[in-house]
């Protein structure tokens, strides 16, 4: 298995910070990397479009984990089982009343894992990062 992990400060409460990240209509106006329709209801699958380098590629996962205020997954495939798969994660964890460590990342497994990570990898870091500023940036605003 494969892991990308990157973690971002935000200076804002939990519940904020949830907020944003679960209010997938908002994505449009600060999201550079991710667009999410559909609901955060576990079972259910979503409709994501990821924009990589200027390319816009589309998943249809299924939400998997989903903790109030603490951590929302959802996992997606490449064609079939067994071949490419993604468990991407949010979770969010207190730092104090006012702060909250935001980690977004992705575990990938399959047999086509070593050979997609080389490609993209690189790429995929930094949509993870753009994300997590432009998130930081949103949400701190939300509470001044």
């Amino acid at each position: 298995m494969k892991n990308i992990e990157t973690e971002i400060l935000i200076d804002a409460p939990v519940e904020v910070v949830w907020r944003v990240l679960m209010n997938f209509e908002a994505y449009r106006h600060w999201n550079p990397f991710l667009t999410v329709e559909g609901e955060a209801i576990l079972g259910n699958k979503l409709d994501v479009i990821i924009n990589m380098d200027g390319r816009k590629n589309f998943f249809k996962p299924k939400v998997v984990a989903y903790e109030e205020g603490r951590r929302f997954e959802w996992t997606g495939k490449l064609l079939l089982k067994g071949l490419f798969a993604g468990n991407h994660y949010f979770k969010l964890h207190p730092v104090t009343e006012f702060q909250t460590q935001f980690v977004h990342g992705e575990n990938f497994t399959g047999i086509l894992q070593g050979a997609i990570m080389k490609k993209v990898r690189d790429k995929t870091i930094k949509g993870f990062e753009t994300m997590n500023e432009a998130m930081k940036t949103y949400t701190e605003e939300q509470v001044i």
